[in-house]
């Protein structure tokens, strides 16, 4: 096996935000360290495009863009922790309606309006959760679609999610200039 070369990383690992001098230690922190890895990652994906990059798709028919995916991460964030966490379903959902289900992809077009929009959601979803996470009981259970679900379950929905859209970030990037992922 060949060995990869510091010039052949997305980011050099002595500068690689995504590394942690002192790991985490207890379940929660571990996870909520692995789900901040993964908000970096995507961040990271992004960086450096210009607006029309990141509002490019992937392959017809689909409409998964780098800007879709933050969008999408901001609407996840955002339903999962205010509505669901927090009990709040009366906020109305962020993007997506009934008439547009799909709008956080669907809606991803290369404007710099919509850019800007999207990552204030995003960064205001995530500012708003690490706030939240901090206070949560990981045994304390919810009530979502008439059923109990436990606070765990939905930090590792949320982990999957990223985890998951990490993986479509890889593609979208390497498509757009040839960088990879790491």
């Amino acid at each position: 096996m060949t060995e990869r070369k510091a010039t052949d990383m997305w980011v050099d690992p002595e500068h690689d935000p995504r590394i942690v001098d002192v790991p985490a230690v207890g379940e929660k922190a571990i996870l909520l360290e692995y789900l901040d890895r993964y908000r970096t990652t995507i961040d990271l994906k992004c960086d450096g495009l210009d607006t029309e990059q990141l509002a490019r798709r992937s392959v017809p028919p689909s409409t998964m863009s780098l800007l879709g995916l933050v969008r999408h991460l901001a609407r996840v964030e955002h339903h999962w922790n205010r509505r669901v966490l927090e009990g709040d379903w009366a906020l109305p959902r962020l993007y997506d309606t009934d008439e547009v289900p799909d709008n956080d992809f669907d809606g991803a077009v290369a404007d710099d309006v919509v850019l800007i929009e999207a990552w204030e959601s995003w960064f205001r979803e995530l500012t708003h959760s690490r706030k939240l996470f901090h206070e949560l009981d990981l045994d304390s259970t919810v009530e979502y679609q008439g059923l109990p679900v436990s606070v765990r379950d939905v930090v590792l929905h949320l982990l999957e999610e990223y985890a998951r859209h990490a993986g479509h970030a890889d593609l979208l990037r390497e498509a757009i200039d040839g960088r990879k992922g790491q």
